[in-house]
């Protein structure tokens, strides 16, 4: 007797019949670059039940360009396993030819350069068209939006996130779950989430007082499609105190919550539950642990590590579905349910090429309407770039080496310390930067860049510390986002160490003089967790830095020597 395994697997070997790549046969047109909206959307509609993913948009309402990283390192059991494969190695993994369309969407190489072929990435009023076209083909395909939607640009900030509320709304989506919607303030939050006209969800979400689930955030949702009982259970960012300012919500208490998570699966099941999804805004290692600990979730659609992987991951009986960042991909996963149980499944990552993709006319009024009152302000060329700006990556990308020198020029710092956050879209060298380009990669409600004295000691516990976040060998104790990204001094670090271990050759660059622990040094930096944290915007001041230097042009960086063991 075939196990349900085996029809999982042959539905894996369905998602990568749909191309080399899993995006449909677009990925073999490099010769001709004759890509079409049709080519792109193609798509053999399967089974009876349809998913539509998106996540970490990052309130990014028009096309954009955003580079994949360079350097996605794993530990432990996780090393060498996708998402932590890039370039090259991500090309040979999933057979993407060099200079196509996929190796554009899915990898860094030659990334200015295939940019000017192939054009932007994003905008939701493509991707309106996209979702308009599987509801075409799968009328009642669940749409499902995995959270870091509010948040990342100019107009969302200065509308505390109305914008993207106001777009979303008119995608129609079915649900959602949250990350750094909450640095809008838990009564700007509640407020949103009040009137939304789908499913605010979080499992984990939890009133801290009194330790019990928030009232404002439902678990689950069931939903009645293509004749099967659908459970949605959400999953929010469960580090919200440790990687965001707590002050900002202190009514809720967050965390992984997985034996909850069981038992929220065992209760829709047990309430005639068909197909369980879950909504995930965890990351995705934690994710593949998740699904190894609880039983009976046939998919989790993941979010928070903006990873984009043109086939599922199957682990155990979950196949978990990665679908990118910024607005650059949508996925669709087309199941067949029978019996109460998941046969087999098609999956497709959708690219959203903008120049290729018609725009929805009526979502592109409506994301005009949202940007009318702030384009003046918005559009204003502060100076341009010699260089790719690009964020992505475990260690600084080129848009924090800017940062990061405008913080040691501005603010007069031996040392800069910029967060390593995901989120960002990129420019290509000759590019005007604007000053919404500068906000896309700063906007955060906690923004205030500080200067402050460290001793070298302190500095090497702030690197400790965060290096443990994103490389402790255990999932669930990468509690945060990339390396935080530092200007004006180099280290050693070695990934296989355990923690306090990991950080060694501390070098101030401006004198070559080796980092004294009992020394202290004037470090600037932004994104303090701290409440009360004193200083200028961070915007203001790379705008500033920005306009005096005219044009960017950056040395490479190579003041951080990384050692995988």
């Amino acid at each position: 007797m075939i196990s349900r395994r085996d029809f999982l697997q042959v539905g894996m070997a369905a998602s990568a019949m749909v191309g080399a790549s899993g995006f449909g046969n677009w990925a073999k047109l490099a010769a001709q670059q004759t890509l079409t909206q049709d080519q792109l959307l193609e798509f053999d509609t399967f089974g009876n039940v349809s998913l539509i993913h998106v996540t970490d948009i990052h309130a990014q309402l028009k096309p954009i360009y955003f580079r994949e990283p360079e350097i996605n390192l794993g530990v432990g059991d996780n090393k060498g396993e996708v998402p932590h494969v890039t370039g090259a190695e991500f090309k040979a993994r999933y057979g993407i030819a060099d200079g196509s369309p996929s190796a554009y969407a899915l990898t860094y190489n030659d990334f200015s350069s295939l940019a000017k072929e192939y054009g932007k990435v994003g905008g939701l009023d493509r991707v309106a068209t996209v979702i308009n076209s599987i509801r075409a083909a799968r009328p009642d395909a669940l749409l499902l939006d995995g959270g870091d939607t509010w948040h990342g640009s100019y107009t969302c900030y200065h509308t505390e996130g109305q914008d993207m509320v106001n777009v979303m709304n008119a995608l129609k989506p079915d649900a959602m779950t949250f990350h750094w919607e909450f640095t809008l303030g838990s009564d700007r939050v509640r407020e949103l989430v009040e009137g939304l006209p789908f499913a605010a969800l979080g499992q984990n979400i939890f009133d801290a007082e009194w330790d019990e689930p928030a009232e404002t955030f439902e678990s689950y949702k069931f939903f009645e499609r293509g004749g099967v009982k659908i459970a949605v259970i959400g999953q929010a960012f469960p580090y919200m105190p440790i990687a965001n300012p707590g002050w900002m919500f202190p009514e809720y208490s967050f965390g992984i919550r997985d034996e909850r998570m069981q038992e929220m699966v065992d209760e829709v099941r047990g309430q005639g539950a068909e197909l369980v999804v879950c909504l995930s805004h965890n990351g995705f290692d934690v994710d593949k642990k998740m699904a190894s600990r609880v039983t009976g979730i046939d998919v989790i659609l993941s979010g928070h590590t903006h990873d984009a992987l043109p086939e599922p991951v199957l682990i155990g009986e979950t196949i978990i579905i990665a679908s990118g960042s910024n607005g650059k991909f949508v996925s669709r996963v087309d199941l067949d349910v029978r019996d109460g149980r998941m046969m087999g499944f098609r999956h497709k990552l959708i690219p959203i090429f903008s120049d290729v993709i018609e725009p929805d006319a009526e979502v592109s009024a409506l994301i005009d309407e949202q940007r009318a009152p702030h384009e003046d302000a918005m559009s204003e060329v502060i100076g341009t770039t010699d260089e790719e700006l690009y964020r992505r990556g475990n260690f600084n990308g080129t848009w924090d080496d800017l940062i990061c020198d405008a913080l040691i020029s501005e603010r007069e710092a031996d040392i800069a310390m910029s967060p390593g956050v995901r989120w960002g879209p990129s420019l290509l060298p000759g590019d005007d930067i604007t000053r919404e380009d500068i906000w896309n990669v700063t906007s955060m409600t906690y923004g205030k860049a500080y200067r402050t004295e460290m001793t070298g000691e302190f500095i090497h516990t702030i690197l400790e510390d965060v290096a443990d976040n994103l490389f402790n060998p255990d999932p669930y104790y990468q509690q945060g986002g990339d390396m935080v990204r530092i200007g004006g001094m180099g280290y050693r670090i070695d990934v296989t160490k355990p923690q306090g271990d990991r950080i060694t050759e501390m070098t101030l660059l401006k004198t070559g003089e080796a980092i004294d622990p009992a020394k202290t040094y004037n470090v600037a930096g932004w994104a303090s967790v701290n409440e009360g944290t004193e200083g200028p915007q961070i915007w203001d001041v790379v705008e500033s830095h920005i306009k005096k230097l005219g044009t960017v042009t950056l040395d490479p960086n190579t003041s951080v020597e990384v050692v995988q063991g």
